[in-house]
Formats: C-alpha cells, structure tokens, sequence
C-alpha cells in the first residue's frame, strides 16, 4: 500500500511514518515548507503520486492564534484540506483526517460520541469543522477525532510542565476545562486498523478516562518524584484569547465496536512518556 502522510514531521506524523514504513507501506511524506498543501500545485502531484490513501495530518494548531490569523487557519484547514479531497475523489483513495474534541461546545456534560452534532465554539474549531465537512463528502473518508495530543519529544503540554518543574518555575494550570489527554504513541495502531478496513465514517480516538489540565499536571509531578506546588486557576484567568469546551471528553464507541479494541488509560500512558524520556 502506498500512502501520503501530510503533516509528517508534525508531533504525529514523525511517530506515524516509521510506525507504517515498519508495515510494509510505502509512505509519501509531505510537511512545509517543500509541500504546502494550500498551493494548487499539491493537487497535480496527487494524481501523479496516485496513492491508496492519504492521512491529513497537517493543520494549523495554534488555538488562540487562529483567532487572529483567521485568513491563515481558513486556508490551511479547510481549504487545504478541501484542495486534497477534490482529488482524492478523483482517484478513490482512502483519506484519513485528524480532526478535534475543539468541534464540540463542551456543554453536554457526558462524553460526547461520534454522532453527536459539532457546534465549535473557537475558530479553530469551526475551521477544523470546516475540514471534516469537506472530507465527509466522500465515499472512503475517516474522520478520526482525537484530544489534548502530546508525544516524547517537541512541544506539548506534558513537556512544558516537566520543564517547569524541573525549573522550578511557577505553576499555574486551568482546572475547569476537562478532557481525555492522549499519547501520541496510542493513536498508531489504530491508525494503521483504519487505513487497512473499509469501515468508514467518523471515529473518536483518545487514551481513556478524563481529567482537568490541572489534574494532568499533578500527575506529571507524581509520576516524576517531583514535589511542586501547581496553582489551579480557572479559564477566564487564564487569559487565553480563544474559548474552550469546558468538557470535551470523546467516547471511542464506534473503534471499540468495530475493532473491539480500547485505548489504555491516560495514566498508563503518560507514565510510558514519561519513563521513556528517562531513559
């Protein structure tokens, strides 16, 4: 199977394309600055590259600078996303799209399930919604939804926290926002379940359980030894310019119906992070 893998050196993509080289997939990687996906040009080496599938990594993530880069979120997720889905129509190919807890309100209060319907509240959500609108109107898509995303190495929550403590920085963490956080690690095999099934349609994908930031953040200190004092704060001190769901927990029904699989827990996976990057 040959595939391409937009976003490939992003915090997924540089774990996902050893992890299916390893597989026997040809992959075809695509990242900035040589492959920008928001160019008319990208649609031409589609064709010409004419793989089974692709897996649409790459997105414009900066929550709160989406608010301000509106034009540069706009064109990098939706149409970026609908400049590669108008030829993978063409060819028929399999398309995998990572997408966001950030699509729904947090207002329901329970974990929110595939079929729940998306109402954004930030414009990082209404353009990742955007993209998923494009990507469902075709016959082979998987919409795969995933949340609070971190890995070993690069930039992310669980690092930065480390950092601070290691520092001895002062800690202040949201409590009132609750999500499922998610190891970078434990979206690869179920990635590789979906681009090998024909069981299309929309998916949710996190390490299972939930907690507050300020929850995750306690945990990092507790797995590392580390005696630090974490102040909680709430949203609104925060001072974040984007809003966010107070309760974005996703529920993986449908990849435990289909695959009868579940994704470890959050705590299990984050102590793995953690002491893999000790040693």
């Amino acid at each position: 199977m040959k595939v391409i893998v937009t976003g490939a050196k992003g915090m997924l993509g540089r774990e996902l394309v050893p992890y299916l080289k390893a597989r026997g997939v040809r992959v075809v990687e695509w990242d900035l600055p040589e492959w920008d996906i928001t160019k008319p040009e990208i649609s031409g080496l589609i064709v010409k590259e004419k793989p089974e599938g692709i897996i649409h990594l790459a997105a414009f993530t900066d929550v709160d600078g989406a608010e301000e880069k509106r034009e540069e979120a706009y064109a990098v997720n939706f149409l970026g996303t609908e400049n590669l889905v108008e030829k993978a129509r063409i060819i028929n190919c399999k398309f995998l799209y990572l997408s966001t807890d950030y699509v729904f309100d947090g207002e329901k209060g329970t974990p929110y399930r595939e079929e729940d319907p998306p109402n954004p509240i930030n414009y990082y959500g209404e353009t990742k919604y955007l993209g998923e609108k494009a990507v469902a109107r075709l016959e082979r898509f998987f919409i795969i939804r995933t949340a609070w995303l971190y890995s070993r190495k690069g930039k992310n929550f669980v690092n930065a926290i480390r950092e601070k403590m290691e520092r001895d920085e002062e800690i202040k963490v949201v409590s009132d926002q609750i999500g499922s956080p998610t190891y970078t690690k434990d979206l690869l095999e179920p990635l590789f379940d979906l681009l090998k099934s024909e069981a299309f349609g929309i998916y949710h994908l996190t390490n299972s359980g939930f907690c507050s930031w300020f929850q995750f953040a306690c945990e990092i200190g507790r797995i590392l030894g580390i005696e630090k004092e974490i102040k909680p704060i709430t949203t609104e001190e925060s001072g974040r310019r984007a809003r966010r769901p107070k309760f974005s927990v996703l529920a993986n029904t449908r990849y435990q119906k289909v695959f009868g699989k579940e994704l470890r827990s959050w705590q299990l996976a984050l102590r793995e992070c953690l002491k893999e990057n000790e040693g």
